[in-house]
């Protein structure tokens, strides 16, 4: 069974990376790590951050583990 490529990263290092959709949706293609959304309990991992579309400058919220999926999200700026 062959499963999807996953892009190696590591939520230490996402903050200001930048991310290219694989599926591109009204115009928006490129996206940058805004933010590292902290969780509730310290010490706990992160979980979520904030992408924000270069073209349209919407930001959208996603586990960032959703990164990791080579069929949705390239890494760079491609």
């Amino acid at each position: 069974m062959n499963l999807p490529a996953r892009n190696r990263l590591s939520a230490n290092k996402l903050l200001n990376s930048k991310w290219t959709a694989a599926a591109p949706v009204n115009k928006e293609k490129h996206f940058m790590v805004t933010r590292v959304i902290e969780p509730a309990t310290p010490g706990a991992p992160v979980t979520q951050v904030e992408l924000q579309a270069v073209h349209s400058q919407r930001i959208e919220t996603l586990p960032w583990r959703a990164l990791q999926d080579a069929t949705v999200w390239r890494q760079g700026w491609v």
